[in-house]
């Protein structure tokens, strides 16, 4: 069984399901499910878990999701907008069986074969897709797949994006390992600000500290000091962006107990200092937006 695995075609004869999640945030749960998922964030911005990787979303976020690949996205802070998200789910038998061995969807085969690490699209196919994925959950059922055979043979020719997850991420991982995950991510959200220790963390799933090191290695492929820090860069990336705090003010909220050491993990992860993160993020190259930090 896969992490929180779940159907979501419940019905033997679709093949397809687009719909508009809109709520004040998203659910939680890190999970996973054999359908292909396209997720195209209209507003709302928080933390995106895909496989082993951590980055932080707004407004204008588009994500292509493999099958069985685990996955979630967590709102962080005060939302002052709902959540508005347009997903579209497809089966690998979306126009029947062995489709994509046609010479006409080689491109699209090899875009969903990429899909099993997660892709992030740039900014400028989301403007050239935006469109068209709006109007995506209100066509009829065969234009509605037309459309989205069309968006996805867009994809597969564009070279500006980004894999999320790292190739040696195993997406093998047990529901009582979702479970587990999930609890250290709602943790790690909810007291980012504490001095977070091992002990601490390991205790809430009833580990020792060495049995727990081990454990999140193998799930989660990195120590969990390096998904700490990342989760924190990426917070720091998120405020810098979105409101107008001081470096000192943004570093405390995220759970830095020094400024130096803010300074030396984000010149490492993002190559840059914070304050000119700040002021170029704008033009900066594609991998950097939205504090991509994997």
């Amino acid at each position: 069984m896969k992490a929180e695995y779940r159907n979501v075609l419940q019905d033997k004869e679709q093949s397809l399901r687009v719909f508009v999640f809109k709520e004040k945030e998203f659910p939680a749960a890190w999970h996973s499910h054999p359908q292909y998922e396209l997720t195209y964030i209209a507003s709302s911005s928080g933390m995106r878990y895909v496989g082993d990787s951590i980055h932080n979303f707004s407004a204008g976020d588009f994500v292509l999701v493999g099958a069985n690949l685990p996955h979630s996205w967590k709102t962080v802070g005060e939302q002052i907008s709902p959540v508005i998200a347009v997903i579209s789910q497809f089966s690998e038998e979306l126009l029947g069986n062995n489709w994509l061995e046609k010479a006409e969807f080689y491109s699209i085969k090899k875009l969903l074969l990429q899909s099993s690490r997660g892709i992030k699209f740039s900014p400028e196919t989301v403007e050239e897709l935006k469109e068209k994925l709006l109007l995506l959950p209100i066509q009829p059922p065969f234009e509605k797949l037309i459309s989205l055979i069309n968006i996805l043979n867009v994809l597969s020719q564009k070279k500006d994006y980004i894999l999320l997850s790292s190739s040696s991420f195993s997406a093998n991982i047990t529901q009582e390992d979702s479970k587990r995950i999930g609890i250290i991510q709602t943790y790690v959200k909810n007291h980012v600000q504490s001095k977070i220790t091992i002990e601490e963390v390991a205790g809430l799933i009833g580990l020792t500290e060495v049995s727990f090191c081990r454990y999140f290695k193998r799930v989660h492929n990195k120590s969990f000091i390096t998904f700490l820090n990342e989760y924190k860069i990426a917070l720091a990336c998120k405020l810098l962006i979105e409101t107008d705090q001081t470096v000192s003010e943004i570093g405390y909220e995220c759970g830095f107990n020094s400024i130096s050491l803010l300074h030396r993990l984000f010149n490492r992860t993002i190559k840059m200092t914070p304050l000119e993160y700040r002021n170029s993020y704008h033009s900066i190259p594609t991998k950097l937006i939205n504090g991509v930090v994997g």
